[in-house]
C-alpha cells in the first residue's frame, strides 16, 4: 500500500512543474501547473493575479527548443525551460479609451519599455517630454529637497542620450507638470507615445528581394516597413487583402485602390521565423479589421492544394473587447506602483546613483549607434499610403566619421535635433535582443544571454557576421522559376483530377457490375436516380463499349 502511495505521488510529480512569468514590472510570477497544461490556463492565473479583466490586449510569450518565439495560448507547456513573459500582444489604438487604470498602468510599462529599448522612435523634443512624464508618474512633483541638481541624470530612459537632453527633461518637469498624479501622468504619456509612427511595433527581422535588411511589423493601424530606421511603406488593415508565405518567402497582397494592386514580398531568416510572421498578421489584422470573431475564417498559406499552412485567430476583436470593457462594473483594483512595481528604468533617488535597474552586464549589451544630426521621423498619419523615403529622411548613421585620431566611431551621444534609437529590437523572455550598427551602415540582431556580453565582443560578432549576410543574400524570383512553379501547380491539378475521375469510374463499377451487398451500396442500387442512370445511359454506354471492343478485337484477328 505504501509503494503504491508513493509510486502515484512520484507520478504526479513527474506530471507538474514549476513555471516562472515575467511581468512587465520585471517581478516574477511563478507556480506549478500540469506539463500538458495549456497556456491560456497559465494566462488565467496571471491575470487573476495582477486583477486584470481587459486581458485580451496582453498575452504570454516565451522561445521554444527551436529558438523561435511562441506566443499562442492555444500551445502546450511541456518542454523546460519553463520561464515566459507577459506582454502585450495587441496594443490599444486609443489607451484613452481603456476603461480601467490596471490596464493602462500595464500598457504604460510595456510602452516605457519599448522607448527604453529603441522600438519607439521620436523627436528629442517628445523623447524629452516622455521622459518628463515617466520621471513624474515615478517620484511625483519635483522637490529641491530631495531633488538635487542633475537628478534626471541618474535615471535612464533610453538607450543613451547627451547632457543637454537631461536638461530639457529636468525643465518640463519642474515646471510643466507639477500637480499632476501619478495615473494622469502615464495617461498623457500614453497618448503622446500613441501619435507616433512606431507606437505598438513588434518588430520582425528579413530581407527584401535585394537582400537589404529590414523590419516588418504589425501595428494597430496597420502593415508597416522599417529600413534603415525608415519607415519606407505602410498599408491599412481595410489595404491588405492576404498574407501568404512559403518556406523563408513572405507575401503581403494589397489594394489601395481599385486599380492599383501590389505584393510586397520578403524573406525571413527561417521557414520557423516566417511562419511566426504570417500567424502575428493574420491575427493583428483579424483583431483590428474584423467587427465581430464570428467573422474570423480560417486561412491558408497555400497555392494549389495540399500545400501550406491553416490557421485560424481564436480570440475576441478590438471592437468586442471595447464593447465588454464597457460593461465593467466595480471598484478599481489598488494599484502598487512603488512596491509591485518598481521601475526598470527610474530608479529611485534613495537608492543612489544607479543609472537603471537593469543589470549591468546586461545593460552593456544593449547599445544603439545614434549619430549627431540625424533627421528626425515625420510625422505623418497612420493611413499614409504606400510610398518610398527619400535619403533625406534617412536615420542610418553617416559613414566615414571619425573621431579622436580619424578612427571611426560606431556609437554616439544621442542628437541635440533628434532623438531616433537604431532599429527596433525583439525581447525575448531570457534577454532583450540587441540591434548594433556596424561601420558600414548594415544593421544586423545579436542575442544576449542573461549574463550580457561585453560591448567589444559584441562590435566583433556584428563584423564577422555582415559579410557572410552579403554573401547569402537571397535572390529575386525569375521568370523561368516562376513559370517552372506554375507548371508544377498545373500538373498538380491534373494529376489530382485525374485521381479523382479514376476513383469515382471505379466506384462505379462496383455499384454497377459487382455482387456486393453492402448496405450503403443497397441503399444506392435502390434510389429512383441511380436506376435511371443505369438503364437510360450506363447500359447503352456499356454496349457501346463492347461492339467498339468486338469490332477493334474482329480487326486484328482478320489482319
Amino acid at each position: 500500500m505504501l509503494s503504491r502511495l508513493m509510486s502515484s505521488s512520484i507520478r504526479s510529480l513527474d506530471r507538474e512543474c514549476n513555471c516562472t512569468v515575467r511581468l512587465l514590472d520585471d517581478s516574477e510570477y511563478t507556480c506549478t501547473i500540469q506539463r500538458d497544461a495549456k497556456g491560456q490556463y497559465l494566462f488565467d492565473l496571471i491575470c487573476h493575479h495582477l486583477n486584470l479583466l481587459e486581458k485580451d490586449y496582453f498575452g504570454i510569450r516565451y522561445v521554444d527548443p527551436d529558438k523561435q518565439r511562441v506566443n499562442n495560448k492555444d500551445a502546450n507547456i511541456s518542454q523546460p525551460p519553463f520561464t515566459m513573459c507577459l506582454r502585450v500582444k495587441f496594443y490599444p489604438p486609443d489607451p484613452a479609451a481603456l476603461r480601467e487604470e490596471i490596464t493602462r498602468y500595464l500598457v504604460f510599462l510595456q510602452v516605457k519599455r519599448d522607448l527604453y529599448h529603441g522600438r519607439l522612435l521620436c523627436k528629442t523634443s517628445d523623447a524629452a517630454l516622455l521622459a518628463a512624464y515617466i520621471l513624474q508618474a515615478e517620484i511625483g512633483d519635483y522637490d529641491p529637497g530631495k531633488h538635487p541638481e542633475g537628478y534626471s541624470s541618474k535615471f535612464q530612459f533610453f538607450p543613451k542620450h547627451s547632457e543637454k537632453l537631461e536638461r530639457r527633461i529636468a525643465d518640463i518637469h519642474k515646471t510643466e507638470l507639477i500637480g499632476q498624479s501619478p495615473e494622469t501622468s502615464e495617461l498623457n504619456f500614453l497618448q503622446k507615445a500613441q501619435m507616433l509612427e512606431t507606437y505598438g511595433v513588434d518588430p520582425h527581422p528579413c530581407k527584401d528581394v535585394s537582400g537589404n535588411p529590414a523590419f516588418l511589423a504589425f501595428t494597430p493601424f496597420g502593415f508597416t516597413v522599417l529600413q534603415g530606421n525608415r519607415r519606407i511603406h505602410i498599408l491599412t488593415w481595410d489595404e491588405v487583402t492576404k498574407l501568404k508565405f512559403e518556406a523563408k518567402t513572405f507575401h503581403i497582397y494589397a489594394n489601395q485602390t481599385e486599380d492599383q494592386k501590389i505584393i510586397l514580398t520578403y524573406f525571413a531568416p527561417t521557414p520557423e521565423a516566417c511562419k511566426h510572421l504570417w500567424k502575428c498578421g493574420v491575427e493583428n489584422q483579424a483583431f483590428y479589421k474584423l467587427e465581430k470573431s464570428s467573422q474570423v475564417r480560417t486561412v491558408s498559406s497555400s497555392n494549389l492544394f495540399f500545400k501550406g499552412s491553416r490557421f485560424r485567430y481564436s480570440g475576441k476583436v478590438a471592437k468586442e473587447v471595447m464593447e465588454q470593457s464597457a460593461k465593467i462594473k466595480r471598484d478599481p483594483p489598488e494599484i502598487h506602483r512603488a512596491g509591485m512595481v518598481p521601475s526598470r528604468s527610474c530608479p529611485s533617488i534613495t537608492h543612489g546613483p544607479r543609472l537603471t535597474s537593469v543589470p549591468r552586464t546586461r545593460r552593456r549589451a544593449v547599445h544603439i549607434s545614434i549619430m549627431e544630426g540625424l533627421e528626425s521621423l515625420r510625422d505623418s498619419a497612420h493611413s499614409t499610403p504606400v510610398r518610398s523615403v527619400s535619403h533625406g529622411d534617412s536615420f542610418l548613421p553617416s559613414q566615414g566619421h571619425t573621431v579622436d585620431g580619424g578612427e571611426a566611431r560606431a556609437s554616439a551621444v544621442i542628437s541635440d535635433e533628434a532623438y531616433s534609437p537604431s532599429d527596433s529590437v525583439l525581447p525575448t523572455p531570457v534577454a532583450e535582443r540587441g540591434l548594433e550598427m556596424n561601420l558600414n551602415g548594415a544593421p544586423c540582431i545579436v542575442d544576449e544571454d542573461e549574463g550580457g556580453a561585453s560591448l567589444e565582443a559584441t562590435h566583433k560578432r556584428a563584423g564577422r557576421k555582415a559579410p557572410r549576410a552579403l554573401k547569402s543574400r537571397p535572390s529575386p524570383p525569375s521568370d523561368a522559376e516562376e513559370l517552372h512553379k506554375f507548371i508544377l501547380s498545373v500538373l498538380r491539378l491534373f494529376l489530382v483530377t485525374i485521381g479523382l475521375l479514376f476513383a469515382l469510374l471505379l466506384l462505379l463499377i462496383v455499384l454497377t457490375e459487382s455482387d456486393l451487398d453492402i448496405a450503403f451500396l443497397r441503399d444506392i442500387r435502390t434510389t429512383p436516380e441511380f436506376q435511371q442512370f443505369h438503364f437510360e445511359y450506363f447500359c447503352p454506354l456499356r454496349r457501346w463499349f463492347a461492339c467498339k471492343l468486338r469490332w477493334m478485337g474482329g480487326l486484328l484477328i482478320n489482319k
